[in-house]
């Protein structure tokens, strides 16, 4: 730990990222990158070796290893469902080799020239990621009650070698016709490995996989694949948004989007500036990836006004912008924001809050908050379909739940009138 805290180290592993992004590994030299860094040759060499003992070191303060690693051993205590476990991780895992593809370009075309102690350095880096994930799986699939055919870490291996391949298809190739999207390639991939490399045990409930019974058989349909819905009640939605508030501009508006926009995190990083269409009687964002519709950001959340469609936490963000990004939010460095830094947000806004089952609240609630706050309020289900772009199997959860909140007010209501 304390040598990665080295100000020194961390100067040349970020100054190795910066050169090797823009030339590739082969051709940045580390006389290149120590000048960078504003060290000597020598200081290099002492910290990492060679330059290939530093592009090590550069993938794995990526996030690729560790950080992944870690956020997923958090995560495997809040879900038994292996369908959104899957899920999860992959759309991590793409997130962090979004932040480096010249890199993995890089890596994948030039490693047949790098010394063969280097080449193994990386494959036990691949290794222990590998084992972090099989850890996370085994964890899922334990709570989950669920028989596989293969392995945990063989089922992480396979796992990582598609979106490995994934990665590269898309970093170094375009207007294939493999997938139609990120969505659907992950869609498509999650139902592949439920399908064929897992199924529930004779005690396990069929929403551990995601299932739905169908004529007494459990049959995996991606659209029905989904967690149990758990909305957020409105005094835990007030108090995110408040601390929001208190960060700043963006923040705000980020929050503000997330409950009342009803997005993932992958479409509130993929917006644009010109997605957002305000007036005096509406705002709108253009949704362009994956299901493809217009959505409202709501005025009202929770039984709180959070100004008007013309002034807003997000058009106020908009208007305080100087820069020409056409990223609707941006990371500090001023480049759009990754899936990654947007989770590294939602765990700071609600750093120390629980669920009212006792949990720590996950980003996913807020499109399940959203979505249940609708249909309380009398969003028909056909419209439903249109605003979400899901079907009628995976709104269904939606629907039950909107009617057991309202049974509740409404008994709640008898019971004051008592």
């Amino acid at each position: 730990m304390s040598a990665q805290r080295n100000p020194t180290r961390q100067r040349l592993i970020h100054a190795a990222l910066e050169l090797f992004a823009v030339q590739g590994v082969t051709d940045t030299t580390t006389r290149q990158i120590a000048e960078l860094a504003d060290v000597n040759e020598v200081t290099l060499f002492r910290h990492f070796g060679n330059k290939h003992g530093l592009l090590l070191a550069v993938i794995e303060d990526a996030g690729v290893f560790a950080h992944l690693g870690q956020t997923l051993i958090r995560k495997a205590n809040q879900t038994s469902n292996i369908y959104q476990a899957l899920k999860d991780y992959a759309t991590a895992s793409l997130a962090a080799m979004d932040q480096v593809p010249a890199v993995v370009r890089s890596v994948v075309g030039e490693a047949g020239q790098y010394p063969a102690k280097n080449r193994e350095a990386i494959g036990r880096g691949f290794t222990q990621a590998n084992r972090y994930v099989a850890k996370y799986f085994e964890t899922v699939i334990k709570r989950g009650q669920l028989d596989t055919h293969i392995p945990a870490e063989k089922l992480a291996g396979l796992l990582n070698g598609m979106l490995l391949g994934y990665a590269v298809i898309e970093f170094t190739s375009e207007f294939h016709q493999l997938w139609q999207d990120r969505d659907d390639f992950l869609e498509n991939l999650v139902t592949l490995f439920l399908q064929g490399a897992v199924s529930p045990s004779s005690e396990a409930s069929p929403t551990a996989l995601g299932l739905l019974p169908f004529n007494s058989t459990a049959t995996l349909t991606k659209t029905a694949a989904t967690e149990k819905v758990a909305d957020l009640p409105a005094s835990l939605v007030h108090t995110i948004l408040q601390r929001a508030k208190k960060l700043g501009l963006q923040e705000y508006a980020i929050a503000y989007v997330l409950f009342g926009a009803g997005l993932s995190p992958l479409e509130i990083c993929q917006l644009e500036r010109s997605h957002h269409i305000s007036d005096p009687h509406q705002q709108l964002l253009q949704i362009t990836q994956g299901a493809v519709r217009q959505v409202p950001v709501n005025q009202w959340l929770m039984g709180k006004r959070y100004g008007s469609y013309t002034r807003n936490p997000l058009t106020q963000w908009l208007r305080s912008r100087k820069d020409s990004q056409p990223a609707t939010f941006l990371n500090p460095s001023e480049q759009p924001l990754a899936e990654r830094e947007l989770l590294q947000l939602w765990h700071s806004l609600t750093d120390g809050l629980l669920t009212p089952d006792g949990q720590p609240p996950v980003i996913e609630q807020t499109q399940q908050t959203w979505c249940v706050e609708l249909l309380m309020r009398g969003m028909s289900l056909a419209n439903m379909r249109l605003l979400t772009g899901w079907d009628v199997a995976r709104l269904q959860p939606y629907v039950d739940r909107a009617k057991e909140k309202a049974a509740l007010e409404q008994a709640l209501r008898l019971d004051h009138k008592a």
